[in-house]
């Protein structure tokens, strides 16, 4: 070995290539070295060259200095610093190893892609030719030499700089049965992300516009910006989808959108546009831009572009930091909500807003300050409340109440100062303290209701008393208790206001203990009232969590501020439950609920969570009673479900399901099937939404996706292995 060793330093000294600064040598291993004459050195058995990044194995190379030329035989690897590998018979190439001609070769690129060939030529240490070739993914086996699908080429070049291949005379053959022709052809390999030409087509039938094929085309724009353009052609349609990306160094923009003919709606051009814009801008501060357009109230849905009925477009400027919050906003709202657009006048559609929060930390009291300004307004369509509008509002289902039958513009301007603090007490109990108080003034327009300015203000106080009560069982879990008290107060003085903002409002474990359970600023809550809680978790080393927290509030009196169906009405309020556990990473199991003494439900709502190797599903159902204060005439009761089985190595199905309990049945339901080996993808499904209205119809959608695995792919896809047969 020692004298190996010393033969390959004294080799290294010899094949200096003459093209090549002197600092650029070879280095050269073998069983044994020889010198035939004065220019050539014959390497036999195990023979192993490493030169600028490339590694070659060999069982035999003769070198010849004068001609700088390297004869090579038996079992040849030619390993490039990028990863590909080159395998062949015998080759004839430069000492550099990047011009020559390989015989038997094939060559790996990326451990997916392989290209078998009678020979390749190099060019240059940058272009391989590949002559009689043929190219897959698909792993061959002896008992099964045909793969499942390949390319045959009369010459295929690669380009390794721009990682492209380049086909002529391409035959398409799936189970050895040629099925396409292409003169030309070009595919990226499997190392490149992004490459200019055509996507995977896709095939999609739908009841509404029946069967067709979508055919991406990705066009890169620089190293930081694409567009990706998709005709989507079928017997009721004319589509041009579009997704266009840029990435600057102070932020980044996304544009989606779509424009179609159809047989829908015969003579109508009908599009949408959905956009995104994060900028970063100098002092923290960060501008964020949204855009949500489309031509008409059914065009997302039949298109399978959104399901959002009800549209944002605006721009906010934010700034977070440790002790400050700064944000302003103005936004524009449409709705496409079949039972809303023909009330759409008394719906907000222009919304601006803008906040500044601050905390500070008086060291003369102690705790925590906290000052709070902001400003908000809404502007309707219409202009003033007339005999149309009432009747529109009147003719809808669910109808709209006279009294919400408005026209009424707003204007507000609040500041809230804040002050908490806590002690633990030498029991471990903790005391805390909060004070509250809010000024708000309103400008109100088209509302004769109420006065043109109006103005409020509320002071707000609480006590909180919590005790902490840890444990360590002797297995190692950890178990808290934690029993809770307030006693609050609050009130308003002043004028009654419009409600804009507070009309629904969600009673749960993160607002339990709040000074105001409302969601925004308009309504708060008043009057002396007092919660009592009650949580209690277990962490074990071993992965499972159990968790359970209840409350309930109690009040002097019924202000008649919340609805049944808050769980908040009332001189006590429904019960709070909520719990959760988790066993493991396999089972998670959530609740929360809202129910009275007679177990009564308000509100109920259970997800479970199951996931192993093989299957993972997820099921929740929902429970909220009518309420028609709060847009709903008839209870809500929904049951999901999301499964994914599989069920071997290659084959996964998927399911998903939602039911209208209420209706007594299927809203939606989807089933799907994928396949996947190291060579091919295929995904196939179908969904049907079943509801309907006046905008939109049920539809049933088909969509079948089959790829290639190989060319331009993320990730290595798995082997696939090989079965021997015997005889």
């Amino acid at each position: 070995m020692i004298r190996q060793v010393l033969l390959a330093v004294l080799v290294a000294a010899v094949l200096v290539w003459p093209v090549q600064p002197v600092a650029q040598v070879a280095t050269l291993i073998a069983d044994s070295v020889a010198f035939d004459g004065q220019s050539t050195v014959v390497a036999e058995g195990n023979v192993e060259v490493l030169y600028e990044g490339q590694r070659l194995l060999a069982d035999r190379i003769v070198y010849d200095q004068s001609t700088d030329e390297l004869e090579i035989d038996g079992d040849i690897t030619l390993i490039e610093e990028d990863g590909q590998v080159l395998i062949a018979d015998s080759a004839k190439i430069t000492g550099d190893l990047r011009q020559g001609i390989m015989q038997g070769a094939r060559v790996v690129l990326n451990e997916q892609m392989q290209i078998a060939a009678a020979e390749i030529n190099r060019v240059d240490g940058r272009y391989n030719q590949l002559y009689k070739a043929v190219a897959s993914s698909c792993r061959v086996c002896e008992d099964d030499p045909t793969p499942l699908w390949q390319i045959r080429a009369k010459r295929i070049v690669h380009d390794q700089e721009e990682r492209q291949l380049y086909f002529d005379d391409a035959r398409f053959e799936v189970m050895g049965m040629p099925v396409m022709y292409f003169p030309r052809l070009r595919l990226p390999d499997p190392t490149l992300k992004r490459a200019t030409g055509f996507l995977i087509p896709r095939i999609k039938t739908t009841s509404a516009l029946g069967t067709g094929l979508k055919f991406p085309y990705f066009i890169t724009l620089g190293d930081h910006a694409d567009l990706l353009l998709t005709p989507y052609l079928s017997t009721d349609t004319r589509t041009l989808e579009s997704r266009f990306r840029r990435a600057f160094t102070w932020g980044d923009v996304e544009l989606n959108g779509a424009i179609s003919q159809d047989d829908l709606r015969p003579g109508d051009t009908r599009a949408y546009l959905f956009g995104t814009g994060r900028v970063n801008l100098p002092k923290d501060f960060k501008l964020n831009i949204d855009l949500e357009l489309v031509s008409d109230e059914s065009y997302l849905l039949t298109y399978d572009y959104s399901d959002k009925d009800r549209l944002s477009s605006g721009v906010e400027l934010t700034r977070t930091r440790r002790n400050e919050y700064i944000s302003a906003s103005v936004e524009q709202l449409r709705t496409l909500r079949a039972e809303e657009i023909p009330v759409d006048e008394t719906l907000a559609t222009l919304h601006g807003a803008a906040t500044y929060e601050r905390r500070f930390f008086p060291a003369a009291i102690g705790g925590e300050l906290r000052l709070v300004a902001d400003l908000q307004g809404y502007e309707r369509k219409a202009d003033a409340v007339n005999a149309t509008l009432l009747a529109a509002c009147a003719s809808v289902t669910p109808p709209v109440p006279a009294a919400d039958c408005i026209a009424r513009d707003v204007a507000r301007a609040g500041i809230g100062l804040g002050w908490t603090r806590d002690w633990t007490l030498r029991n471990g109990m903790v005391a805390k303290v909060e004070g509250e108080a809010a000024a708000d003034f309103y400008v109100i327009g088209q509302d004769s209701t109420f006065s043109s300015t109006q103005s409020r203000v509320t002071p707000a106080a609480a006590v909180e008393l919590r005790w902490p009560l840890a444990r360590e069982t002797p297995g190692g879990a950890r178990q808290v208790l934690e029993p809770v008290v307030q006693v609050a107060w609050s009130e308003s003085y002043g004028d009654a206001v419009p409600n804009e903002d507070s009309r629904l409002v969600e009673f749960d474990e993160g607002n339990l203990l709040s000074l105001s359970r409302f969601s925004g600023e308009d309504a708060r809550e008043e009057g002396l009232r007092a919660t009592v809680g009650l949580s209690w978790s277990h962490l074990d080393p071993s992965g499972r969590e159990y968790a359970l927290t209840a409350g309930r509030v109690f009040r002097a009196d019924d202000q008649g501020q919340f609805t049944g169906a808050s769980g908040l009405d009332g001189a006590t309020s429904d019960w709070l439950v909520s719990g959760r556990v988790r066993l493991s990473d396999r089972l998670s199991l959530m609740n929360r609920s809202l129910f009275d003494d007679q177990f009564d439900f308000a509100k109920s709502e259970t997800r479970l969570v199951w996931s192993s190797k093989r299957f993972a599903a997820s099921t929740s159902y929902i429970w909220i009673d009518a309420e028609p204060a709060e847009g709903r005439t008839e209870d809500v009761s929904e049951w999901n479900m999301d499964a994914s089985y599989r069920i071997n190595r290659h084959w996964t199905g998927k399911f998903d399901w939602r039911y209208d309990v209420t209706a007594g049945s299927a809203a939606e339901a989807g089933v799907g099937l994928e396949y996947n080996n190291e060579c091919l993808s295929v995904d196939l499904s179908v969904s049907r939404r079943f509801t309907s209205s006046t905008t939109v119809a049920p539809t049933t959608d088909v969509g079948l996706r089959v790829s290639l695995n190989g060319f331009g792919q993320d990730g290595r896809p798995y082997a696939r292995n090989c079965r021997h047969v015997k005889g």
